[in-house]
This record gives structure tokens, sequence and C-alpha cells, in this order.
């Protein structure tokens, strides 16, 4: 199954992508955020299957990274203990994936295909 969202992480300055990292996916709902999905990347920095096709709806989402954990098991100190993306669906009929360049210092994030 691949999820309407999905994401990637990929560790540059490893070159490498980012294993085993916690991730919370989170919509909006009367301004409060309420939790919908968690996973951690798979042996490819991948999350693909956060939920099922018909559970995507309009709106305002976010997922939450945790890169503490993720270079703590590097054995390395992190700037950023989080990384909190916050994203706006408008069209639910398309895929949207939300990938994260990381190193323990900085981040960048773009809309993937």
């Amino acid at each position: 199954m691949r999820s309407p969202i999905t994401t990637h992480i990929l560790d540059t300055n490893l070159g490498k992508p980012a294993v085993n990292v916690a991730c919370v996916l989170f919509r909006k709902e009367n301004n409060q955020w309420s939790q919908i999905a968690s996973g951690k990347t798979n042996s490819d920095g991948r999350i693909v299957d956060w939920m099922e096709e018909t559970e995507r709806q309009a709106g305002i989402y976010r997922i939450e990274f945790d890169t503490d954990g993720y270079f703590d098991v590097l054995g390395q100190h992190c700037f950023y203990p989080s990384v909190s993306i916050d994203f706006r669906i408008v069209a639910i009929n398309e895929h949207y994936h939300v990938p994260l360049l990381l190193t323990a210092f900085g981040f960048s994030t773009y809309r993937g295909s």
C-alpha cells in the first residue's frame, strides 16, 4: 500500500537514507493537532504506508521527525532535537511527498513527487 502522504529522509552528511527515524503525522482539526499515524523510516529512509487513500482530507498536516533519537544512535549530537514540517493539502486526489534533507546542524525540505 502506498499512502497518499509519504516521506523520505536523506542524511546529507552521510549521503545515505536515515534509517529507523521515528515520525508522527498529525492533522489540524478545530485549531488543535490530532495524531493520525506514526512509524519509523525503513531501510531506504522512507515511510510509505501511513494511511489509506480514503483517509486523506483537505487541510493542514504536520510531520514531526525525531532527529535527536536518530543522531543519538549514530553517537552524534544535533542542534535540532526534532523537526516539524507543516504543509497544506488542497487537492485530495494528489499524492503528497514530504522529503527531509538532514544533517546534525541543518535541514531543508520541499514538496517531492
